[in-house]
């Protein structure tokens, strides 16, 4: 079988050393070379280019966006984010996510060694979904989540047969992974103003999601937020779950808000996809609209069939435009959706639901 021929890119030397060294492990991947800064990692990746890069975004010499936007315009290749969890750092990671880069690890500031060393299980599967992104279906993280039992949405919201009546205002959910930053980017800056009212969720670390919604502010007509706890739905807002929180759907009289709540891990992420499609489910019935975009695993797609089977419209991204076609394939061989569409395609569906109705 042949192995995943990995690069580390990384001003730190202890990085280097026992990031190769914990991942090397694996009999299916292999570290061929490691560099400090980008330009000897390129002059090193063009006599010997790798399957995967882990990349670090502050070093010396070249800044690691403009680096992997060189990577991508000479040779689309693989990148993993290897970035400090810090308000700081997290909007230059979102830079580097919306240039192309396929994941995200987050290292501490203290403790790094026992980090890297704890985390190798993880950092290895991200290293193993990368090496499978489909770089040419996007047209422009996931975030290494701990391992730990693999729970439903039971956890946090126990499942009814409730759903809500016919309403005038609709509600878009989207759910989402591995490709996601760069398919929601392509998703929300195509939307015009006037547009129903969106609850997202994208598998990232808190301390990112601020960032990652703010950049997207910036380049849509839309309101795009980082979810507050009792932030309302409405019409032309997109609101997009914190990391490391649980964000559900509610409604108050004729009004639909948001709370965001602490909670365990479900189905391995916090937050899940299957906890908000549930909630919107039960909150919104058959006056909503479910999409489920690109990612590994299978988050949102058991909630996506509980919203169908109240009566709401659901969605698909379809294999050709996905970076990872999981999630998606995953709600499919459930009967979770009614039908699959092309990326492109998303933004058109959403604006003819709002208009609908």
């Amino acid at each position: 079988m042949k192995k995943i021929r990995v690069m580390i890119v990384d001003d730190s030397a202890v990085v280097r050393k026992v990031l190769a060294e914990k991942i090397s492990k694996s009999s299916e991947i292999e570290v061929i070379s490691a560099a400090a800064d980008p330009i000897f990692a390129m002059d090193k990746m063009m006599k010997d280019w790798p399957d995967v890069v882990i990349l670090d975004v502050e070093m010396p010499r070249m800044d690691g966006i403009t680096f992997l936007k060189k990577i991508m315009s000479q040779r689309p290749t693989p990148v993993i984010i290897c970035s400090t969890l810090t308000e700081k750092g997290a909007e230059t990671t979102i830079q580097a996510l919306a240039a192309g880069a396929v994941s995200i690890v987050t290292k501490p500031k203290a403790g790094l060694k026992d980090f890297l060393e704890d985390d190798a299980n993880d950092i290895i599967n991200v290293i193993k979904v990368a090496a499978k992104a489909n770089l040419k279906r996007i047209s422009h993280a996931e975030p290494v989540a701990k391992v730990a039992p693999k729970l439903t949405a039971d956890a946090v919201l126990a499942a009814t047969n409730r759903a809500m009546a016919q309403t005038t205002e609709g509600i878009v959910a989207i759910g989402t992974s591995t490709g996601g930053t760069q398919a929601l980017e392509a998703v929300l800056t195509s939307l015009p103003r006037v547009c129903p009212g969106m609850v997202i969720v994208q598998h990232m670390p808190e301390n990112f999601t601020a960032a990652f919604a703010k950049r997207l502010n910036e380049l849509c007509e839309i309101e795009v937020k980082e979810a507050a706890h009792g932030d309302r739905v409405i019409a032309g807002r997109a609101l997009i779950a914190p990391g490391g929180k649980h964000m559900l759907l509610k409604r108050s009289g004729a009004q639909y808000h948001v709370d965001v709540i602490d909670g365990p891990l479900v189905s391995r992420h916090r937050p899940s996809v299957n906890v908000l499609f549930r909630s919107v489910a039960q909150q919104a019935g058959k006056n909503a609209l479910g999409i489920i975009m690109t990612g590994m695993g299978d988050d949102g797609a058991q909630g996506l069939k509980e919203m169908r089977e109240v009566g709401a419209k659901t969605l698909g991204q379809d294999e050709r435009s996905c970076v990872v076609y999981g999630m998606p394939k995953e709600a499919n061989k459930l009967g979770a959706v009614e039908r699959e569409v092309s990326l492109a395609k998303i933004p058109q569906e959403i604006v003819m639901y709002g208009s609908g109705r």
